[in-house]
């Protein structure tokens, strides 16, 4: 069977498609030199959904700083390579503790006075484009709901290969979209392996309203299921320094399905830089991780590892 990868983006605006995709590329590609294997081939195609969201994409031609089409974190070449991590103990145990905390509040079986304006005012402050999704109307057709126009673009690419192995690399508030779709439009296709990075799924907030939009029992206990239609793996990387992934352990939030799967956590140094400035949450820092490029080489090359054991 062949295979593809496909990615889909994460929050705010973001260069134009072209350009985005090409660069998520190269990015892979740079993973995958970086463990070994130049020459590794695969088909790739980026789900773009910032077209619904603002009427102008980032320019790359744009230098000023303070226009708001100017691209801050570009693409740009890693000048070392990004090396396995080793979670530091201590950061993992705030880390924990404020995930704990958070459930608490957000996951408590009677609830607390105004949990849900609370709920949606958090999301406000923190992502604007998450607030469209769960609230809004598409910012250039007031006619489009967000949350069904970000899903139906999944949807349709998801649609286009279902006859191909598939490989959906979800970042950040991808990763949000992409559960909704495996879970809710198009549970039947099947995927190989999901990768999600740098993702809010584990968010008590996010939590809360997957289950409610589940109609399932909002307390500490709940957990929502792995999409059943992931047939091999589910993958979570997070970088401890991103705060979009707070809670970066994801298999203690999601049951598993049927097949036996459930989120595998993987804590990655995410090494983007530009001009001096480190971004953790940056999706060409994850996508060369050494992490992410096993998982992707491992995927191109699983029958002839199959045939290599089987005849080798």
């Amino acid at each position: 069977m062949k295979k593809i990868i496909i990615g889909i983006h994460g929050l705010k605006n973001k260069p134009p498609k072209e350009l985005l995709e090409k660069w998520w590329k190269l990015s892979i590609k740079e993973g995958l030199i970086n463990i070994g294997h130049p020459d590794a081939d695969f088909d790739f195609e980026l789900v773009y959904w910032a077209d619904f969201d603002y009427e102008k994409p980032l320019n790359p031609k744009i230098s000023d700083k303070n226009d708001p089409l100017y691209i801050v974190n570009p693409y740009c070449f890693s000048k070392k390579n990004s090396t396995k991590k080793n979670p530091g103990t201590i950061k993992k145990k705030i880390l924990n503790g404020i995930e704990s905390g958070l459930d608490k509040i957000f996951l408590h079986n009677n609830g607390f006075g105004g949990l849900d304006s609370i709920a949606d005012f958090t999301i406000k402050r923190m992502f604007k484009d998450l607030d469209t999704y769960y609230h809004g109307n598409c910012r250039v057709n007031e006619q489009l709901i967000a949350k069904n126009s970000f899903r139906n673009r999944l949807a349709e690419v998801l649609k286009k290969y279902k006859r191909k192995n598939i490989l959906l690399i979800a970042h950040s508030m991808g990763s949000i979209i992409s559960y909704d779709v495996l879970t809710q439009v198009i549970p039947e296709i099947k995927i190989n392996t999901v990768i999600t990075a740098g993702s809010p799924l584990g968010l008590p907030i996010i939590m809360k309203k997957i289950l409610t939009e589940q109609h399932k029992k909002i307390d500490k206990n709940s957990k929502p299921s792995t999409p059943e239609n992931i047939r091999k793996a589910w993958f979570n990387i997070a970088d401890l320094d991103d705060k979009v992934a707070m809670n970066y352990n994801l298999a203690d939030d999601y049951e598993k399905n049927l097949n036996g799967i459930n989120p595998v956590d993987i804590i990655v140094d995410n090494n983007y830089e530009y001009n001096g400035q480190k971004n953790p949450h940056k999706v060409y820092g994850y996508l060369r991780t050494p992490e992410m490029a096993e998982v992707i080489f491992n995927f191109l090359n699983e029958k002839r590892s199959l045939l290599s054991r089987l005849f080798g």
